[in-house]
């Protein structure tokens, strides 16, 4: 079977919001293993900054250590034998920032406390798929053929009253607990990363984002932005600026990523 050329197109931006004083999202576009990501810190003062920064970094370092001889060598034993190689490099990858928080709360209590949720997607050229892993409530979205399909699920409270029919979509976006996640990077226990790999097609549009552009938007209206978009820089200008005019509560982040096909031979 003949492989497919794909590239990625991609445009990221943060904006610190209407409401918070600091910044603590962080996103990382590195075109050299295909990795992007967004992080979003929690922890107050600087902590969360800190702890997304941390995670990020770590996250980077770890695939471009190892992305190139994924394949080579035997699955290590804790592998998931239903995940691609590439989907548990992504995986162990996510856990390395974790525990690179935790490595820096041992060395500093005054950061006790800090954490980080993150959204990464890596591009396995090879199989013409998208890896996705997240932890926390950060998203992932996937725009094809004009219809917007969420496809991360929040490890969040207020999620899991929505899944168990105790609140509505609507009022999960504006509860006060919408803040709190049930799983996070530099929590106490190692967290469970879940891992999508979807087939990806020419002209599909991804968005990686904190949640400071989902609980300002819905879906709809992040749908119709992309869709009335000329460009990845228009589509993720324009998402900034409507999450800060219904509010801008939080901090927002936006990463696009466009799938292009190459033709053999360019």
């Amino acid at each position: 079977m003949n492989e497919r050329l794909l590239e990625i197109e991609s445009w990221g931006t943060t904006d610190v919001g209407m409401k918070r004083r600091l910044n603590e999202d962080v996103f990382e576009i590195d075109e050299t293993v295909g990795a992007y990501i967004v992080a979003d810190g929690m922890g107050g003062h600087s902590a969360g900054e800190v702890a997304s920064r941390l995670a990020v970094d770590a996250i980077v370092r770890y695939l471009r250590e190892r992305i190139a001889r994924v394949g080579e060598n035997t699955w290590p034993d804790h592998w998931d034998t239903d995940r691609s190689a590439p989907g548990n490099l992504l995986a162990d990858a996510i856990v390395a920032g974790h525990r690179a928080v935790l490595a820096a709360v041992g060395r500093d209590t005054d950061l006790k406390g800090m954490g980080t949720t993150v959204v990464a997607a890596v591009l396995d050229r090879r199989q013409g798929r998208l890896i996705i892993g997240h932890v926390g409530d950060s998203r992932a979205y996937r725009f094809r053929e004009g219809t917007l399909e969420l496809l991360t699920e929040d490890h969040s409270w207020v999620h899991e009253q929505v899944r168990e029919g105790n609140l509505s979509e609507e009022a999960a976006r504006t509860h006060p607990l919408k803040n709190v996640v049930t799983q996070a990077l530099g929590g106490s226990a190692e967290p469970a990363v879940d891992i999508l790999e979807t087939d990806t097609a020419a002209g599909d549009l991804y968005l990686l984002c904190s949640d400071g552009l989902n609980t300002m938007l819905t879906d709809e209206e992040i749908e119709r932005i992309l869709a009335d978009a000329s460009g990845l820089p228009e589509a993720g200008q324009n998402l900034v600026i409507a999450a800060n005019e219904h509010g801008g509560n939080d901090n927002i982040t936006v990463v696009l990523l466009k799938v292009v096909e190459l033709q053999p031979g360019t």
